[in-house]
């Protein structure tokens, strides 16, 4: 009998104990599943085959069964069974799986936590983040330094279209840490945060206030300069805000309103 299990139906019907509380705990299963039956709602199973695709899913983006099987609280063995069979079985993949692990698989999902460390994942954000701080006052050299990276690294980095996942969240804790602060309060003199702000602005790199945490990871997301981005009211805000050149959504969104405009007359 395990002795770690919690008492309730697993314990009942696993390791046969028949104390009041697991009981209890499958009386109450079998009554529910009778009512379930009754309703032709009960469904013990269900197909394996999506639950296998997403795990297929997350090990293309760099995850292992193990790293799956944790964030997913299920046993590594119940993953093999269902994505690849079991060898030492001779059994091939499950057919069905129980909904609740079921649920609890798909539910994972590939965040950086997630994945290997030297997993490569695509640089947009890592990019973003360091461009913000940059516009922002922050010179490289100082950026370089807080993540213990060399000046030239740190260049290499500004350019590669894939950086490791640990790199992505050395980025993203110094962003965390850095997005909302003065570098003048932090020692960095003066002429080196104008040279920084010069330097994002030739390049237009947009600022942090142009970003949101839930786009500034998404390739398709464009920063909004003006809180207006994207709307033939951006464009004029451009304008008005000195926010020059005009982003490439507000030329398109003033383009297209002009369009209508001439459909219109």
């Amino acid at each position: 009998m395990s002795r770690t299990r919690p008492h309730g139906y697993a314990r009942y019907s696993l390791d046969g104990c028949r104390c009041y509380v697991c009981g209890l705990a499958a009386s109450e299963y079998n009554a529910r599943r009778a009512r379930m039956i009754a309703y032709g709602t009960w469904e013990p199973f269900v197909p394996a085959q999506p639950v296998r695709e997403h795990i297929e899913a997350l090990r293309a983006c760099g995850m292992g069964l193990r790293t799956i099987a944790a964030a997913a609280d299920v046993s590594r063995q119940r993953l093999h069974s269902i994505a690849s069979g079991r060898s030492e079985r001779g059994t091939g993949p499950q057919e069905k799986v129980r909904p609740t692990i079921a649920a609890a698989i798909i539910a994972v999902e590939p965040t950086l936590e997630n994945l290997a460390p030297h997993a490569p994942i695509a640089s947009t954000g890592t990019h973003r983040r360091l461009h913000a701080l940059v516009a922002g006052g922050w010179p490289q050299a100082q950026l370089a330094h807080r993540i213990g990276w060399t000046e030239g690294n740190f260049s290499t980095l500004l350019t590669s279209r894939r950086v490791l996942v640990r790199t992505a969240l050395l980025v993203r804790s110094l962003y965390d840490l850095l997005w909302a602060q003065d570098p003048l309060e932090h020692g960095v003199l003066l002429h080196d945060v104008n040279r920084a702000r010069n330097h994002a602005a030739s390049r237009n790199w947009a600022p942090v206030g142009a970003w949101d945490d839930d786009t500034i990871d998404d390739p398709d997301a464009f920063p909004d300069w003006t809180g207006n981005c994207g709307t033939p009211k951006g464009f004029w805000a451009h304008y008005r805000l000195r926010i020059r050149p005009v982003c490439a959504p507000c030329r398109a969104a003033r383009a297209a309103a002009e369009e209508q405009e001439d459909r219109s007359a």
